[in-house]
């Protein structure tokens, strides 16, 4: 029998400060779900008109699940949460799109009626669980030559864009990365802006005992070109991907509540975008970067749209020069103050599987504050060659 999709809205996202992965970062003693329940739980504190027995599914990504990270994370942080246990759960992967994948998971649920409130995210926990640290890759991968060597480590993915793309740049990567860590500050320094509106503080214990992670500890205020064009090229002697223009290694989590526009209305919520078009592409894995290209381009075909209707987007930032790709390949100038206005993973940093929700979190606010902007986008690039896109539109529009 034939049924209507219902419309997607999202209503409120949040997440913890990004820590640095490792025993000098806010979350070394700290457990990934934790992080994770912590998140959940100030989502429904900020939102108590929605009753925790109507959320219908409660959908969290992670990229290493093991450890802290295992179980079927979704079930495992709504129990721990004190959500009912009739509320179920459960975990996803795609490297760094998790929480968009997520977000989309929970989308599809809620449009075919299957659930009509979702929770979803992701967290990451570099610190005990490293990039690659307990993934076994098949030695078909390089064998048969499926895969060029390069393709699993990112910051060589970075290096290959800017040898297919010799006019991008390192001056013009160090730019942007200063760009981004003056956005950010900035964002950081408005009191009563993004950052005191999503970022949620959570006590942490460390060596030094009990303290407060509260700001996002990769913040370089005092960043210069001068500075960055000093740092060593750890993926290649003589290349151009350096530490001061690359996300850094970090910890975090992010939990965002979705609903069918219906049962906002019902619940008396506010929600700020309606989901409109996504779409997941595929690209060399060696050149990973160029990933959220084509997954953009078809995410606007769905949406009946042009890049010159976008007036907002949130790109993920792992790599300056990823940025500038996909810049190159959209036609958008990567100083667009519609680009990231509050800065982006270089500053703050990039929990692979939570970063989806930021994303998505500062777009919102964004729209708060650019009434005229009626769509955005949230996009990022995705380990072994993908890319992710989704095109919001602006529920404050006009």
């Amino acid at each position: 029998m034939a049924r209507t999709l219902r419309e997607v809205v999202f209503v409120d996202g949040v997440r913890t400060a990004f820590g640095k992965a490792g025993r000098d970062g806010w979350f070394w003693k700290t457990r990934a779900d934790d992080m994770a329940v912590k998140v959940v739980r100030e989502l429904l504190r900020r939102n108590p008109a929605v009753p925790p027995d109507r959320v219908g599914d409660v959908i969290l990504a992670a990229t290493a699940q093991v450890g802290d990270q295992g179980l079927t994370l979704g079930r495992d942080v709504a129990l721990l949460a004190g959500l009912p246990h009739t509320v179920p759960g459960f975990s996803v992967d795609r490297m760094c799109a998790g929480a968009l994948t997520a977000t989309t998971a929970g989308a599809g649920e809620i449009a075919m009626g299957a659930a009509d409130v979702a929770i979803v995210g992701g967290v990451e926990h570099m610190g005990h669980h490293p990039m690659g640290d307990e993934v076994d890759f098949n030695p078909r991968f390089l064998s048969e030559q499926l895969i060029d060597q390069s393709a699993a480590v990112m910051g060589q993915t970075a290096e290959n864009l800017h040898d297919v793309f010799p006019h991008l740049t390192k001056d013009d990567a160090d730019a942007f990365a200063v760009r981004s860590q003056a956005r950010a500050t900035a964002a950081w320094d408005d009191h009563d802006g993004v950052m005191s509106r999503t970022v949620v503080p959570m006590s942490v214990f460390t060596d030094e005992g009990w303290t407060l992670a509260d700001r996002d500890q990769f913040l370089r205020p005092d960043t210069t070109l001068e500075g960055l064009a000093r740092l060593r090229t750890p993926f290649r002697a003589g290349g151009r991907v350096t530490a001061g223009n690359s996300a850094g290694l970090t910890d975090g989590a992010t939990a965002a509540l979705l609903a069918s526009a219906d049962t906002a209305s019902e619940l008396g919520l506010e929600p700020s975008m309606r989901l409109v078009a996504f779409a997941y592409s595929g690209v060399e894995p060696h050149l990973m970067g160029v990933g959220p290209v084509p997954a953009t381009t078809r995410a606007l075909e769905q949406a009946g749209l042009g890049i010159e209707d976008i007036g907002l987007f949130e790109l993920n930032e792992p790599f300056a020069v990823q940025v500038l790709t996909w810049c190159d390949g959209m036609g958008v100038d990567a100083e667009d103050p519609r680009l990231n206005p509050y800065g982006g993973a270089i500053a703050c940093g990039h929990p692979l599987a939570a970063t989806g929700v930021r994303l998505m979190a500062q777009l919102a606010f964004g729209f708060g504050q650019r009434p005229h902007a009626r769509y955005g986008l949230t996009a990022l690039c995705i380990g072994l060659g993908m890319g992710a896109a989704i095109v919001w539109e602006n529920l404050r529009h006009g």
